[in-house]
């Protein structure tokens, strides 16, 4: 069969996938079960035949599998690796497809243990090889093509929100330029574009070309060609005689356009006020994000048209062709576009770039008005929280980039050390501010922030993402060994975490204040608002006697055992985890951050992320004193999950792939390094600095020593996590399920008591 089929492609223009079984996917990693998805591209074309497999459903992605087929090159002879395949005993299969190697080992990279998860592309994708729709997104607005309805919500919204303005300022610049007399040309242009920017969409604005000769023989069939170059020059291969029929026109002699006094008076007159107007309305409508074409559409005009003759700016209406000696300087046919979430700058998610002017205001605001003169210190607190959500982002980016570029030697330790210290640089700075204070308050918040990492982690990450997955697959299954192997791990970590506190609920004394008893009844039960479990004071010789030692011993367990965990997934059983890759996958591809650049954004955004934690410990105290919410609330929420976001946006867009492994180890990788690396470095730091002030550690400093809330909430999740987790599929409705988990948790936290300390 599979010999007929070979000799049936023979001579074929394009290449057909005849892997039984196999799940082709977009260039962008995408999954999918229906083997018909599979879209060619011009960077990899490949003929791949597995010899002997049956036809089976496709899974979502389960890397366990064993690496299986023949493949042979079919794109002009290039040395190619075919998709990556692997099948188990059960004989399901999937594919997963890269760009290049280094795509290819970032892929590999998100299924080992102890690597940061990351969907963003970490190499420059080819334009021809996006969608439509993306490609769109990087359009210049110098094109004209089929229009479809152009009165819509995006459309009128552009009216009320920049149109009318914009046209307004053109009209009061159209004034000027005619008091002038000179500028006339300049007032009659300004018109033109007052009527055109009022309602730009289904107008072209055109420049007719000198050269009709180049224009017929490249675009013979052209309604209006994009924009070119003046500068450029017939190539070669123009061919030297044309056709009798072709028209050859000479451009009327005139003025040269920097010899006219009207440029002059223009240019101190009429462009500096257009040119604030449009970077207003360029910066408004990029912050907008959803408005981009609007800023290019601005950027355009300020940065070519405005500067053209104003006889060569014509504006027409797109109902009849225009014809071969016209270039389309600008055409927008929707200011609106949903899709420009997707936008990148150097690989840079847009939300991120302009996320980053946040984090400088914050800094310079926070660190000059020390006062809070100007800015109060709830606003400075709102500011330095949201800061260090494009920080992450720059974070995983960086070490995704480095990971992908390196070995996973090399990847882990960069996942354990940047991956680490750089959500504990919130915990150390209000460990630091607790001691200067005096107060332990500070380490009941940062224990609830790491009680709240290892909730939303475990139940809101997954969850989330199995809701919006199941929306758009009906059942998605997993690898149940792979998650097998991380539950484990989490068991380990948090009882580990939490064995100190159970062994000081059994040998610990209870103290309890604001006990009362009924006047009636003087020797009856007391009723206590308040107990806990007191290490100070007479307590104190079991802490440090017996306490304090298993503290030591669990801190160098914990790391000893994520140690191994990396040594089973990444050495010994690295099979679970990795994806077979082949070397030279077309090619290394271009990468945006080489690794000296991605190791300093790393340095950088960790530098910033300090001083950002830093102003968030600073500010925080007025809330916490005048705030009706619990302090255990706003530690297991917004300190927690805020800077997991990005995390969170991976979970879900993994899952809408149909790729809902990855969306289950988000949250595992992240709730692994809170308790077998950033807890043991804390206890690490805690014990340098309470030995180099000569402190009492029990007075002030991190006691590992959590709440009975902590306790049994983190532990309960654990169950119930594992307990969804057996039979390796997820649906839309076991998401929910641990979604309401979640909620009921964080409700507890809303309405229990503040810490004693606080």
């Amino acid at each position: 069969m599979n010999k007929h089929l070979m000799e049936t492609l023979k001579g074929r223009l394009f290449h057909i996938n005849v892997c039984s079984s196999l799940s082709f996917v977009p260039s962008d990693t995408q999954w999918d079960h229906d083997p018909r998805v599979y879209r060619r591209t011009s960077q990899c074309d490949r003929l791949c035949v597995d010899i002997g497999s049956h036809v089976a459903e496709t899974p979502s992605p389960d890397v366990s599998h064993q690496y299986t087929p023949k493949c042979l090159s079919a794109h002009k002879g290039e040395a190619t690796a075919c998709p990556e395949v692997w099948q188990d005993g059960s004989s399901l299969r999937t594919t997963i497809r890269a760009e290049n190697e280094v795509e290819a080992n970032k892929l590999a990279n998100n299924y080992r243990f102890g690597f940061r998860k990351w969907k963003s592309h970490v190499t420059e994708r080819p334009i021809e090889d996006r969608s439509d729709i993306v490609r769109e997104l990087y359009s210049e607005l110098n094109f004209v093509r089929p229009q479809g309805s152009l009165i819509t919500c995006g459309n009128i919204a552009y009216l009320i929100l920049f149109g009318w303005w914009i046209s307004l300022a053109y009209l009061l610049v159209c004034v000027l330029m005619f008091l002038t007399i000179i500028g006339v040309p300049y007032g009659k242009l300004c018109w033109k574009l007052s009527c055109y920017f009022l309602w730009p969409f289904g107008k072209s604005i055109l420049k007719p070309r000198s050269l009709v000769r180049r224009c017929c023989v490249k675009f013979p069939h052209c309604e209006a060609i994009p924009e070119e170059s003046d500068s450029k020059e017939v190539k070669e291969s123009t061919p030297l005689l044309m056709p009798p029929s072709v028209p050859i026109e000479v451009p009327p002699q005139r003025t040269r356009y920097w010899c006219r006094v009207s440029t002059y008076v223009w240019l101190l007159l009429g462009y500096p006020l257009l040119g604030l107007i449009h970077s207003l309305a360029c910066f408004l409508s990029w912050i907008l994000v959803f408005t981009i074409p609007v800023a290019k559409m601005n950027a355009r005009t300020l940065a070519i048209i405005l500067l053209m003759p104003p006889e060569d700016v014509h504006i027409h209406r797109l109902k009849k062709p225009q014809g071969c000696d016209s270039q389309v300087l600008l055409c927008c046919y929707h200011a609106f576009n949903w899709y420009y979430y997707k936008y990148t700058l150097d690989g840079i998610n847009v939300f991120a770039v302009n996320l980053l002017p946040l984090v400088i205001t914050t800094l310079v605001v926070g660190y000059v008005d020390t006062e809070n003169q100007f800015v109060s210190s709830e606003a400075k607190f709102a500011a330095a929280v949201s800061s260090i959500i494009p920080l992450s982002y720059y974070i995983g980016m960086g070490i995704a980039s480095i990971s992908a570029q390196s070995n996973f030697a090399v990847g882990a330790v960069v996942n354990a050390t940047f991956g680490s210290i750089t959500e504990m640089t919130f915990y150390i700075t209000a460990l630091l501010r607790g001691h200067k204070a005096g107060t332990k308050c500070y380490e009941e918040i940062v224990k609830a922030a790491l009680t709240g990492t290892l909730l939303g982690c475990i139940l809101f990450i997954p969850g989330i993402s199995m809701i919006i997955g199941g929306f758009k697959h009906r059942e998605q299954r997993f690898n149940s060994r792979s998650a097998g192997v991380s539950s484990a791990l989490l068991f380990i970590s948090v009882g580990g975490v939490f064995a100190p506190t159970l062994f000081s609920k059994a040998y610990g004394s209870l103290v309890c204040a604001g006990c009362s008893s009924s006047q009636a009844n003087t020797s009856g039960p007391f009723t206590c608002m308040d107990c806990h479990y007191d290490m100070s004071g007479s307590n104190e010789p079991l802490y440090l006697r017996h306490i304090e030692p298993l503290v030591y011993t669990i801190s160098v367990l914990l790391p000893s055992a994520y140690l191994i965990g990396l040594i089973f997934t990444l050495k010994t059983h690295s099979h679970i985890y990795d994806i077979q890759v082949r070397t030279g996958m077309c090619g290394h591809g271009t990468v945006h951050w080489s690794r000296l650049r991605a190791l300093s954004v790393l340095i950088m955004a960790t530098l910033l992320m300090a001083a950002c934690a830093d102003l968030t410990t600073e500010h925080i105290k007025p809330i916490l004193d005048h705030s009706a919410i619990s302090q255990y609330f706003i530690g297991v929420t917004v300190l927690a999950m805020v800077p997991e976001i990005p995390e969170i946006f991976n979970g879900i867009q993994f899952a809408l792939q149909n790729n809902i492994s990855l969306s289950l180890e988000v949250g595992n990788c992240i709730a692994v390094q809170v308790c077998m690396i950033q807890i043991p470095l804390l206890i690490l730091f805690n014990t340098f600095y309470v030995n180099v002030h000569f402190i009492n550690i029990i007075d002030v400093g991190f006691v590992l020593l959590f709440s009975d809330l902590h306790l049994w909430a983190s532990i309960f999740s654990v169950i119930v996590v594992n307990y969804i987790f057996m039979d390796g599929k997820s649906d839309y409705f076991q998401g929910t399920a641990l979604v309401v988990v979640y909620l009921i948790l964080l409700a507890l936290y809303f309405f229990a008591p503040s810490p004693h300390a606080c």
